[in-house]
């Protein structure tokens, strides 16, 4: 892929600076820690997620629900040879860490925090630590030479 060229010099791709609030897709779909599993198989299955925030009755994100903790689930189930439904709630599956940002947490931030963590996605929580938005590595790149 070659650079874009404007006056005959390659233009390096940049982001002005922004808050974690401009970059971010608002209310993300989150689950809350009391939802039953098999509510939450089809919710991820319906909008075809991988994962989703966990938040407690305050809209506070306690933790992420993914496929693979699920399957980790599932698979103890089968192992014990369970035949009875299943009465697990997501906060008995999920992954009880978070990364998340303040909603005025600047792109450097942001995106140091992406690559120091190794993660796609941080999610953006307001002053009360109140779930308000997600930023993807995707929001990220779609602004590159805006």
């Amino acid at each position: 892929m070659t650079p874009t060229v404007q006056n005959g010099k390659p233009q390096r791709l940049a982001i002005r600076a922004k808050p974690a609030a401009d970059l971010m897709t608002p209310n993300p779909i989150s689950l809350r820690d009391t939802m039953p599993v098999a509510d939450a198989v089809a919710l991820l299955t319906r909008k075809g997620f991988h994962v989703a925030p966990v938040i407690d009755e305050s809209g506070r994100p306690v933790g992420v629900l993914s496929y693979t903790d699920i399957v980790i689930h599932e698979g103890a189930r089968n192992d014990a040879g369970s035949t009875a439904p299943d009465e697990a709630q997501v906060r008995d599956l999920m992954t009880p860490v978070v990364f998340c940002v303040p909603a005025d947490a600047p792109l450097r931030r942001v995106v140091g925090d992406m690559v120091a963590l190794n993660v796609h996605q941080l999610y953006v929580v307001d002053a009360g630590n109140v779930l308000i938005g997600v930023v993807t590595a995707l929001d990220v790149l779609r602004r590159l030479g805006e």
